[in-house]
Parts: C-alpha cells; sequence; structure tokens
C-alpha cells in the first residue's frame, strides 16, 4: 500500500493493463481497464476527496459554449476532410448508410457518453481524469501528452491482432488524437466532460465503412484518418506554443493530490 502511495501513476497504468489485457487471450479486450483502475487507485492514494475530485470534472459542463461546438465539431471536419482527400484520391463517392436514419448515429453518440463499457466513458476518466493531471504535476504540457500518448498507444497495441482488427494507422490516429484531449481538457478548466464528449464523436462514426471492405478505397482511409490527426495535433502545438511549454494553465488549480480546480478555471486559461 505504501508503495501504491509512492507510485500512484505507475501503480494505474499496471493496473490499467493487467485489467483490459487479461481477456486478450480469450478474444476479448476490456476498454474500462482506465476508468476500474482510477477507481481502485484514487481512494487508495487521494482518499473520498480525490474520488469527488474525479467525479466534478467528470460533470464539469459549465464551459463557455463554443468548447461544445469545437469538441463535436473538430472531431467531424477530421472526418469529413479525410473523406475529401480520399475521394480526391480516387476512391468513389463513399455510402452513407450508416447515417440513416440519422436518430440512429445520435442514439450511438448518446449511449457512448455514458456506458462505462464503452471507449469514452471507459478510457477518459483515467486517462484525463486521473493519469494526465499527474503528469502535469512536475511537467508541461506537452512532455505530459507525449508520456501519455505513448502509454496510452501501447495500451491499443493488443487491438492489432486479428480477432479485433486494428491497423498501425490506427495506432498512430490514436497518439496524435491524445494532444487534442490534452489541449480541450487543459483549455476547459480540466474538464473530463468534454473530452468525453469529443471522444463520443470520434468514435460514432466509422469512416472506414464508407467503402466496401477490401477496396483500394477502404485501406487508404485509414492512413489518411490518422495524417488528418497528426496534422490537427502539429497545428494545436505550433499556433498554441505557449501553452504547451508552459505550466499546465489546469495544473495550478489541481493542487495538491491532483485535486480538483475551482469553477471558472476555463477563465484563468485565458
Amino acid at each position: 500500500m505504501s508503495a501504491i502511495r509512492r507510485h500512484p501513476i505507475i501503480t494505474f497504468f499496471v493496473l490499467t493493463y493487467a485489467l483490459s489485457w487479461w481477456a486478450v487471450p480469450f478474444g476479448g479486450f476490456i476498454p474500462a481497464g482506465p476508468l476500474i483502475a482510477a477507481l481502485i487507485v484514487i481512494p487508495i492514494t487521494q482518499g473520498l476527496s480525490g474520488l469527488k475530485a474525479l467525479g466534478s470534472r467528470m460533470i464539469r459542463w459549465r464551459v463557455r459554449w463554443y468548447w461544445y461546438a469545437l469538441a463535436i465539431g473538430l472531431p467531424l471536419a477530421v472526418h469529413l476532410i479525410t473523406v475529401a482527400l480520399n475521394v480526391g484520391l480516387g476512391a468513389p463517392a463513399p455510402s452513407l448508410a450508416q447515417f440513416s436514419p440519422l436518430s440512429g448515429l445520435i442514439v450511438v453518440f448518446a449511449v457512448r457518453l455514458i456506458n462505462p463499457l464503452d471507449g469514452p466513458m471507459g478510457e477518459e476518466p483515467g486517462w484525463r481524469g486521473f493519469a494526465l493531471p499527474g503528469l502535469q504535476a512536475d511537467r508541461s504540457p506537452l512532455v505530459a501528452t507525449l508520456i501519455l500518448a505513448l502509454l496510452v498507444t501501447l495500451w491499443h497495441v493488443p487491438l492489432l491482432l486479428p480477432a479485433f482488427g486494428a491497423t498501425p494507422w490506427d495506432l498512430l490516429g490514436t497518439f496524435a488524437v491524445t494532444i487534442w484531449y490534452t489541449w480541450l481538457f487543459d483549455r476547459t478548466g480540466g474538464s473530463v466532460l468534454m473530452t468525453i464528449v469529443a471522444h463520443s464523436t470520434e468514435g460514432s462514426i466509422q469512416t472506414s465503412a464508407f467503402w466496401a471492405a477490401g477496396t483500394a478505397a477502404a485501406a487508404r482511409v485509414g492512413l489518411l484518418y490518422a495524417l488528418v490527426w497528426c496534422a490537427v495535433a502539429i497545428g494545436l502545438v505550433v499556433i498554441d506554443w505557449r501553452f504547451w511549454g508552459s505550466p499546465s494553465p489546469a495544473q495550478a488549480t489541481m493542487q495538491p493530490a491532483y485535486g480538483e480546480p475551482a469553477y471558472g478555471g476555463e477563465q484563468r486559461v485565458r
């Protein structure tokens, strides 16, 4: 127990990997590993106050309206740009069958917001709600994010097995999108809710399903999607370099023990 208290972040990642990977030999993968690991480590290292802080970040909805627009709009824009690039490279017009009816897509998005067995709710409370504030406690946002991005990407590696169907380009996209999630999290004063919304939007549309499996268009779209996210990540770092190289805007209000930022953190970062 004392070792866990001295090394909460290391313990969190070890538990996350173990809780998610144990099912891989049986053809499964547990997306809720980060959430479960956080709920184990936080009471031991931070007590009830830590759980309250995590809960507060997960329901922190009082941010400017344009953060909601950005959390939803940017992932949609990435999908749209990917499709446009693929068509520009010779792919036929995509099938939009997955959007019919539109209400079905909205339901998928809504369920992903609250389903702890899915990626957004299963991952974000752990990655952004616990690990990122801890990594940023004594590191710049850029260094902390690069560490987190590497560990999150490695966590996804078993999905490369044929049973799951992921590709190396999916891992590249995972690394790049982590940079976007950090920027959104810190710029909204530590709102995990905003990253859950963004993650749910990003995953509710399957760009690869726009073209028939086995075609050149379908094979190419995964690479294009990852490259567009890489462009977004590089753009965020270049355009907002002062943010990435300085102490985290949310960090000053998350002490001690990655504690809860007071309401208004979003205004402080400006």
